[in-house]
């Protein structure tokens, strides 16, 4: 970057929030190793520290033709904002504001670069409102996870981050500031930008404030954890348990999973038994109710050959088991080629789990499977160990997964997104009429092709 850009964005923001050296921990994200994207380290970090800021250093990026990637807490697994040219990257950091918690309307306003750890530690001081989604790592922001359309767990009782965005702030790629939504539940005015915007990925537009729903608290909880000698099992009682229950949340994983997450965190997983187990995660206003629902679900997946049932009632407890499952990725993070996050029709988890072990069988390659089973969101962590010519059984592999997870009425990401990492996969299974219309809206917000140039799709 020359010293004509860099002089021009300290004049923007102030000198001391431009970044020219020591950019390592602005250009790299989560994404295994052995599929990360180069980096370019010809990039200037600049930390705006309101939306007017964003909205010059875009009208100045704009007219010189720079590319621009907007960076949140780096949590991703797709190289969605690693730079892979030349690019000014605009730090949300600064921008990490709760700005009103209505209670009347029950929402929440705040900037895009408060964390989701911020923003849940803020709403535990507010009596009976809640935020009860968790897509993802807290350190991620609020604005990476609307446009990413995070899940998590709880996806299956309490939504995605598209089913709590009611307004935006935005600035687009010439420096427009534009407003989306607003504290409404209903509008049916036009199209729907706001939704374009909700899992965009950071290729039309820089969010800058959110506003979000809240629900009523949603009270205590009970973990319980369930082994099955038998994956089809296991799978085969979820619907059963939906049906009855409707849990906040039921994952799905494999031992060698389990045994990746206690080697994470040092802690020790309720059950040995079996070779997958289901935990399930359920809520409710009393003990009573918990305890209603844990016997329930008890009865159903015994019917289903479940090995036992243990329930986690402490918050201890609870914490322990829940870390387990969110950390078997950074257990074996050094092996992993790349974690696939597919989605199918809940019911066809365990046909799309048995032929993707029976394909990586064959071909000799090592994989793990977990996921949210109540929303038919499968992980997959590809090991890169016993692999010989690991990238193109790597390849094989994947490409097998993807195709058939369509023929299952399924799609290639759930929550990862596309970034760059699953670009070329996109353009393979998705309608060619689909991604010309992707391109044509690409056209239509970013003309110069500035924002996040190279992901999602591309425009030349």
């Amino acid at each position: 970057m020359d010293e004509e850009i860099v002089h021009v964005l300290k004049r923007i923001v102030g000198e001391e929030n431009v970044i020219k050296n020591g950019i390592d921990a602005y250009i790299y994200d989560e994404t295994p190793k052995f599929i990360l994207p180069e980096p370019s380290k010809d990039v200037i970090v600049v930390k705006p520290g309101n939306t007017k800021e964003i909205s010059e250093i875009m009208k100045f990026a704009n007219r010189r033709k720079i590319p621009v990637i907007v960076r949140g807490g780096g949590t991703g697994l797709s190289g969605g904002v690693i730079p892979i040219q030349p690019s000014i990257i605009i730090s949300m950091e600064r921008l990490n504001k709760i700005i009103e918690i209505d209670e009347d309307n029950l929402m929440v306003v705040c900037e895009a670069g408060v964390t989701l750890h911020q923003l849940l530690k803020t709403l535990e001081r507010v009596p009976n409102l809640s935020f009860p989604p968790h897509p993802g790592d807290e350190s991620a922001t609020i604005g990476g996870l609307v446009v990413n359309n995070s899940g998590g767990a709880r996806a299956v009782k309490y939504g995605i981050m598209r089913n709590y965005v009611v307004g935006l702030e935005v600035v687009l790629p010439d420096g427009k500031i534009l407003k989306l939504g607003g504290k409404v539940i209903k509008n049916a005015t036009g199209y729907d930008l706001l939704h374009l915007i909700i899992g965009s990925e950071g290729t039309l537009c820089i969010v800058t404030k959110v506003i979000l729903r809240l629900l009523p608290e949603i009270g205590d909880t009970y973990t319980l954890v369930i082994p099955f000698n038998r994956t089809e099992d296991a799978i085969k009682s979820v619907p059963e348990i939906l049906k009855k229950v409707m849990p906040m949340a039921i994952e799905y994983i494999e031992r060698e999973a389990i045994k990746a997450g206690e080697k994470a965190t040092g802690k020790k997983w309720p059950s040995k038994e079996g070779n997958a187990d289901l935990m399930v995660i359920i809520d409710g206003k009393s003990e009573e109710e918990l305890m209603k629902k844990a016997e329930m679900i008890e009865k159903i997946v015994k019917e289903y050959n479940a090995i036992d049932v243990y329930v986690a009632i402490s918050r201890k407890e609870q914490r322990d088991v829940l870390e387990i499952r969110s950390l078997i990725y950074e257990g074996l993070k050094d092996e992993t080629i790349e974690v696939l996050d597919v989605s199918v029709p809940p019911a066809s988890i365990a046909e799309y789990v048995e032929k993707c072990k029976d394909k990586a069988e064959s071909i000799g390659i090592r994989v793990l499977h977990f996921g949210h089973a109540g929303d038919g969101n499968v992980h997959q962590q590809i090991m890169k160990s016993s692999i010989g010519d690991w990238k193109e059984k790597y390849e094989e592999f994947k490409s097998y997964a993807f195709e058939t997870a369509m023929k299952l009425g399924g799609y290639i990401t759930a929550e990862h997104g596309i970034g760059i990492v699953k670009k070329r996969d996109m353009t393979k299974t998705l309608p060619k009429r689909a991604i010309e219309l992707m391109k044509e809206i690409k056209r239509i917000f970013d003309p110069n092709n500035i924002l996040n140039p190279g992901k999602v799709v591309d425009l030349y």
